[in-house]
């Protein structure tokens, strides 16, 4: 059994444990009205949503990569789909496949385009622990709010992911700007090592260095880079919005900035698809901090996964054949070495903002 094969045995037995968690005390009978009772213009308005979530981040990819290759829109929305559908298969396929797909065919070396995937997910935390900062302290507090231990350990945890990401940041930038003083140190680190070793090591390690040119890019450059984050994570509050409406969950358009506060913390279980933790999040979220009835809160968080992930499964497996790729063929990269030493490493420290919540 190939590592890729443990990974989703172990990630689906979690994710059955987390859905018999999920539907313990749910009323089936409840459940299957609420699910009658649904407005379907709001859960195509889920639909629309989403779209537009992936179209803002192609073009903010676009942005981040434009330093080193200028990308037409049109593959990097090609590209953006197959990775994100690749990561609903095998959990972080998408973090070998993006990088690799738009190096392949724009000069690139891999390693540098992986950069660009390490600033997305800091640029899409950045604006998770933003809106969750307007929802704590600036907007008033839903009228339906609750209180409870749960809203102040999200706190606590929104202030550590806020420190790690500054320091991770600080980190990249610092690599970037001083790359030859720092694999100066790292060349004499690897020196020990047999050749065909260190020298790949060091090779890949000063493509990812250049790959975080973007952070030295123009102040207008990096606002637009904050500004489409700004828009990516608006369109996903609209489609968790439109859920909660069409399940008749009438709460503020910002209770879906706790919302998604809650659902990082969900989609950062390893489970194929975010099956399990991105249900168990969402049915916290609506029944502990809004009160919302177990029944329709579970029909909601059943209809935003779903819907939330099913365009991006359908057009992801249409582009896929377009890319050169197979499904099976995804499963076999995971396997290969991440694109530069210690990658695996960096995006695992950054919580996985992404996720099957777009």
């Amino acid at each position: 059994m190939t590592s890729t094969h443990r990974r989703l045995v172990a990630g689906g037995i979690l994710a059955l444990g987390l859905l018999l968690l999920f539907f313990r005390g749910v009323d089936w009978m409840a459940l299957r009205a609420a699910f009658r009772s649904a407005d379907p213009l709001f859960l195509a308005g889920v639909v629309a949503a989403t779209l537009v979530t992936y179209v803002a981040r192609a073009w903010r990819w676009g942005y981040l990569l434009a330093p080193l290759a200028r990308v037409p829109f049109m593959r990097l929305f090609s590209v953006t789909l197959v990775g994100f559908m690749s990561g609903l298969l095998v959990p972080r396929a998408g973090e070998v496949v993006r990088p690799y797909l738009i190096a392949r065919h724009h000069g690139l070396k891999t390693s540098a385009a992986f950069a660009s995937i390490i600033l997305e997910r800091l640029v899409d935390l950045i604006a998770v622990l933003g809106l969750f900062f307007l929802y704590l302290y600036v907007l008033p507090h839903p009228a339906a709010q609750t209180r409870g231990p749960l809203l102040g350990a999200l706190r606590l945890g929104g202030a550590l992911a806020a420190a790690a990401a500054g320091a991770v940041l600080a980190l990249l930038f610092a690599f970037h700007v001083q790359a030859e003083r720092a694999m100066a140190l790292v060349d004499r680190l690897l020196s020990p090592l047999p050749a065909r070793l260190s020298r790949p090591a060091s090779r890949g390690l000063r493509s990812f260095a250049s790959g975080l040119a973007v952070l030295q890019a123009s102040p207008a450059h990096l606002l637009a880079i904050l500004g489409q984050s700004l828009v990516v994570w608006l369109a996903i509050a609209a489609s968790f919005y439109c859920c909660n409406r069409a399940f008749g969950v009438d709460l503020p358009f910002h209770s879906t900035f706790l919302l998604i506060a809650f659902l990082t913390v969900g989609v950062a279980v390893p489970t194929p698809g975010n099956v399990g933790g991105f249900h168990e999040a969402y049915l916290l979220a609506m029944t502990q901090a809004f009160g919302v009835p177990r029944d329709i809160a579970a029909a909601a968080g059943i209809t935003g996964h779903a819907l939330g992930n099913l365009p991006v499964l359908v057009l992801g497996l249409v582009f896929l054949g377009r890319e050169g790729l197979t499904v099976g063929k995804v499963a076999a990269m995971t396997e290969e070495p991440p694109a530069s030493p210690g990658s695996s490493t960096c995006v695992a420290a950054i919580p996985a903002v992404e996720g099957s919540f777009r």
